[in-house]
């Protein structure tokens, strides 16, 4: 079959006919105060990007540039980051990034589950008349060419291709769909979020897990929503609901979200909590990282303000402004003090005589004179008052703010009294 080589020119044609939906519009609780005021794909990541850059510049760089962005929980940060970001498709050659917020399109309600998000958009999604539809969450890390599983999913001549990952029982337990496929990759079951997931066989410490990617042809898909949302009594979520009910009457396939050169389980992470957060944010000042935002052959886009190079001032012995195994964005100004082992995104500035360490610091901070911070995330815009201690003692830090299972410290303005009274 000549279209099996997944040549340059049939994937360029499936995902010119694609549309892909970004589901934007989670709370994201376990992030704890860091989605107190944002969306949670509008949490700021890796030194000047959002959550939600990865999967739409996934999307840009599969060649997939019609895509839709399902917002809803306090979307303000969000919408502004994409009109600011994300405007510079063309829409005269049919390429766009829409911004689809709950609106009472076809029932009474606001979006109810992942699937009634989608569902409460059929008029528009008819209008665009895509072959493939695809379902991305918008809250997870992880570069992919999405080509090659629509590829794949013409291919097995399914209709619904899920993306799906190895993790952990651990790390699975109450966390991920799981699935279970047999030897042709047919999902055989699904299971949203067990508390006790079935193994895989060969790995007794490993499932399965779905990584909230969804290809459906579309007119599958909209008989699909049409059906649950007809159904009483349904929750109308693709994971616990849709999937579920078509396993033995369709064809579903399993996706392995594999390297395509070694073959190796590729880098994604779920940063839905704040020890998730802290680590993947971590990772990247590594020598090596997994996660590579240097290449320039997968970009990852964003908006950024305009800033001035990050400055170092100060070389005295007891106060010199440096940073060591650090990332520091620019706008930052290190002021006599030391940085090790940390993230800091644009326009920080820490004071003299002050000490950093292994910490995820975010936009606008300011931190005083004689501070010293370790293992902590300190939120977009809180000013750090002279002479703080954070991350050296937990009991007292649990009087002020949250710690997490890891020993992370999250600082927020509010919890510092700073009321900023808005979404950054």
């Amino acid at each position: 079959m000549p279209e099996s080589s997944h040549s340059s020119r049939f994937v360029s044609r499936l995902t010119r006919e694609s549309l892909a939906l970004v589901l934007a519009g989670g709370r994201g609780s376990r992030l704890q105060k860091l989605t107190e005021w944002r969306a949670k794909p509008a949490v700021p990541f890796g030194g000047k990007f959002r959550i939600i850059d990865f999967a739409l510049s996934n999307c840009v760089n599969s060649g997939i540039r019609r895509i839709g962005v399902l917002t809803q929980y306090k979307a303000d940060s969000l919408i502004r980051h994409i009109q600011q970001g994300w405007g510079f498709l063309r829409g005269e050659f049919g390429e766009f990034v829409d911004i689809m917020p709950a609106q009472q399109r076809l029932v009474d309600s606001w979006y109810s589950g992942t699937a009634d998000a989608v569902y409460q958009n059929l008029d528009i999604l008819r209008q665009r008349d895509p072959k493939h539809i695809l379902i991305l969450a918008g809250d997870h890390i992880y570069k992919m060419d999405y080509g090659l599983m629509l590829a794949t999913h013409v291919e097995s001549q399914a209709d619904l291709t899920i993306g799906c990952i190895e993790v952990s029982l651990q790390e699975a337990s109450g966390a991920f769909g799981v699935l279970q496929i047999d030897q042709d990759s047919r999902v055989r079951n699904f299971i949203e979020k067990p508390l006790n997931p079935p193994p895989m066989p060969g790995r007794p410490d490993h499932t399965l897990a779905s990584m909230g990617i969804y290809i459906f042809n579309t007119s599958f898909l909209f008989e699909q929503l049409i059906k649950d949302a007809d159904t009483p009594g349904s929750s109308h979520d693709f994971g616990k609901d849709i999937i579920p009910n078509v396993l033995n009457n369709y064809r579903v396939v399993a996706y392995p979200f594999r390297d395509a050169q070694s073959g190796v389980q590729a880098y994604w992470r779920d940063v839905g909590e704040v020890d998730a957060y802290w680590a993947a944010n971590i990772e990247l000042v590594g020598v090596d990282p997994e996660l590579n935002l240097y290449d320039t052959s997968w970009p990852i886009w964003t908006h950024q303000a305009q800033t001035p190079p990050a400055k170092f001032i100060f070389d005295d012995p007891d106060r010199r402004g440096m940073a060591v195994d650090s990332m520091v964005s620019g706008g930052c100004i290190i002021s006599g003090a030391e940085v090790r082992h940390s993230l800091l995104f644009s326009n920080v500035r820490v004071n003299s005589f002050s000490v950093v360490r292994d910490s995820v610091v975010l936009p606008e901070v300011n931190i005083g004179r004689h501070c010293r911070i370790s293992k902590a995330i300190i939120d977009r815009g809180c000013h750090i008052p002279t002479n703080t201690v954070i991350g050296e003692d937990l009991e007292e830090d649990r009087k002020r703010f949250y710690v997490s299972p890891g020993g992370v410290v999250l600082v927020t303005p509010d919890v510092l009294g700073q009321r900023l009274h808005y979404a950054r």
